[in-house]
């Protein structure tokens, strides 16, 4: 049974109003800047909702978590503002890229465009194995072991096609850039299973910001 819900993702950003307007162009959904800053990419369900949130700090280190989308043409994408980190090569499916405030993803082409441009969400991981069962024990869906990675698919609510697991020889060290939201009955659930307590709510939040067993941070509402 699953303990929590997908909610929605959140995306770090120095500058909402530059960063938020490329993710609406290369995703398809649109983008209103908030009046405290941040901003809002809405598309067709609450659950496709990606908040673009004003922090102070800088991207210092390669993306922990990292979204995979589909394009028709890099140069489109580099029209909108992202830069080729690494070009592809004929054992790759993919192009790393970076977007206007340097944070990695992937772009896979497609002759045509999807309905769904975010195909995938990419998490480094010490033991790629034991986070993807943890995950897929939150969401209550089981995990396939691909070639090198772990995925869990069909999260109800979720309009990504995968999440996916990989491992890297780097330990986290800062707050990841991108994060999500979960929903659930209580978060009593979530910290039996592994997660820890970064932030109780008070003050300016109204939820809890949790990490799971890898120190990934993400929010948990509380219905």
């Amino acid at each position: 049974m699953p303990i929590a819900q997908f909610k929605d993702l959140c995306i770090d950003a120095s500058d909402p109003a530059r960063l938020g307007p490329f993710w609406g162009a290369a995703l398809g959904r649109v983008f209103a800047a908030k009046d405290d800053g941040d901003g809002l990419l809405t598309g067709p369900t609450p659950q496709h909702t990606i908040w673009v949130n004003k922090v102070p700090e800088s991207r210092v280190v390669k993306n922990r978590v990292h979204l995979d989308i589909y394009a028709t043409d890099l140069a489109d994408l580099e029209a909108l503002g992202a830069t080729i980190v690494h070009t592809q090569q004929d054992t790759l499916r993919w192009t790393v890229m970076a977007d206007p405030e340097g944070d990695e993803f992937c772009a896979f082409l497609r002759p045509e465009l999807p309905a769904e441009r975010l195909h995938g969400l990419v998490v480094d991981s010490a033991d790629a194995e034991a986070q993807a069962q943890w995950w897929g024990s939150v969401y209550g869906v089981g995990v396939t072991k691909n070639d090198g990675w772990f995925t869990i698919d069909g999260v109800p609510g979720m309009p990504i096609a995968t999440m996916d697991f990989v491992r890297v020889p780097e330990p986290k060290t800062v707050k990841n850039r991108v994060h999500w939201d979960v929903t659930a009955d209580s978060v009593t659930p979530l910290v039996q299973a592994g997660a820890a307590v970064l932030r109780e709510p008070g003050g300016d939040i109204g939820w809890h910001v949790l990490a799971d067993p890898e120190g990934n941070e993400f929010c948990a509402f509380t219905r």
